[in-house]
């Protein structure tokens, strides 16, 4: 007789045992199931400039449709060096210092794995964006956890000393912070330069929030310090800038030796990124208003939101940059205030009808210290319906 083998997936060993489904991806579903205000994933709900849109439908009805260099399209590369320059002092070769990635998510992973070799460590500061531990896992890297100082989120130059050692091979620096909203002053960009001038040590710069700092104060990106851009590959981010999020398109910033070893992985990795857009994107920047207006545009949203929670007990902690608030759910007139702050966001979402996202899941050991993070990234009446409900805590 015939024997009917079944069929069988062979079982897999994870390169990522730990990671699950994100937070913001279990909040988001949690908000729409609810009906939820979603204030927790960190993307606008309103669109983009129509003459950007209208710029891409340009570029494709010229024909650029097929794959571009594998660095990026020249143009955006010019415009990009033209830009950092003009804002930060220093000019980047758009030939061989600047590459155009799939987003900034994709411009880290990438970085790492052209850098760390197994065994290196990579020091990160936490609370920190949830790619950059798996990267580094990734690339067989290990990750020295670092935490920013509770509270005020701001760098612990003597954990950071501490945590450096001959193994270290690079250090994630994000600038203005996700998820706390805090900025790097030029103090401290300099006590970094200072820190890491001695040694080695590569930096990634995270920057994608660039052009969301307020109250009158400076981005200081690495690319400003000499010590610092010598040894940094800087990432930014069209989607965060333009409101198109969706499009996944970024850039990155490194000297001519970090940008060859950079674009070998790149060109395996992704290869090329969406053509039209760039080209789009290229011709947009010729106009710096909108990214030079974009401070003045999210301090109006911050400010209409923070004036909002002030009749609450949420205690309000500075938002110097990006577009999230972060509040101290501790003094709350709830019972709920002392679950810890995953469930509490899962139960505001769930009766109070606004989603937010936890700070302990932006930390390895989930440091619970009451504090949720909202994003108001939104239209007003997004905002105002969210404050309603939020008015009642």
């Amino acid at each position: 007789m015939d024997t009917v083998t079944k069929p069988r997936t062979p079982a897999l060993t994870s390169r990522l045992p730990q990671v699950g489904t994100t937070i913001f991806t279990v909040m988001s579903a949690l908000a729409t199931e609810h009906r939820a205000v979603n204030l927790g994933q960190g993307f606008p709900d309103f669109g983009c400039d129509p003459a950007l849109l209208d710029a891409v439908d340009a570029a494709m009805r010229a024909g650029h449709n097929q794959y571009p260099p594998m660095t990026g399209v020249p143009a955006l590369r010019e415009a990009m060096a033209s830009k950092v320059e003009k804002l930060y002092g220093r000019r980047y070769d758009p030939n061989s210092e600047i590459t155009v990635t799939a987003g900034a998510t994709q411009a880290i992973l990438t970085a790492i794995l052209a850098i760390v070799h197994p065994g290196d460590e990579v020091v990160v500061l936490e609370p920190c964006y949830d790619s950059y531990v798996p990267n580094i896992e990734l690339a067989g890297g290990t990750v020295v956890r670092v935490p920013l100082k509770p509270g005020s989120f701001r760098p612990d130059f003597d954990a950071i000393a501490a945590a450096i050692t001959p193994r270290t091979r690079a250090i994630l620096v994000n600038s203005p912070h996700n998820p706390s909203g805090m900025c790097w002053t030029d103090a401290e960009m300099r006590q970094l330069d200072d820190l890491l001038a001695p040694t080695d040590v590569l930096l990634i710069s995270d920057e994608v929030y660039e052009h969301m700092v307020f109250d009158g104060q400076l981005h200081h990106s690495a690319a400003r310090y000499p010590g610092l851009a010598a040894r940094a590959f800087i990432v930014s981010s069209f989607g965060k800038t333009y409101h198109v999020t969706g499009w996944k398109v970024g850039t990155v910033l490194a000297p001519a030796p970090l940008m060859a070893e950079f674009r070998k992985v790149h060109q395996f990795n992704v290869f090329t990124v969406n053509t039209p857009m760039q080209h789009a994107l290229a011709a947009y920047m010729a106009n710096p208003a909108p990214y030079l207006d974009l401070p003045a545009f999210y301090q109006r949203k911050r400010d209409l939101f923070r004036d909002g929670l002030a009749g609450t007990r949420f205690k309000l902690l500075p938002g110097e940059g990006t577009y999230f608030q972060c509040v101290d759910i501790s003094a709350l007139a709830v019972p709920e205030r002392d679950l810890p702050e995953a469930d509490f966001c899962r139960w505001l979402t769930q009766e109070i009808g606004v989603a937010a996202i936890p700070l302990s899941a932006f930390y390895g050991n989930g440091f619970d210290q009451k504090v949720i993070r909202f994003c108001f990234a939104k239209k007003d009446e997004t905002l105002g319906e969210a404050l309603k409900r939020l008015s009642r805590l």
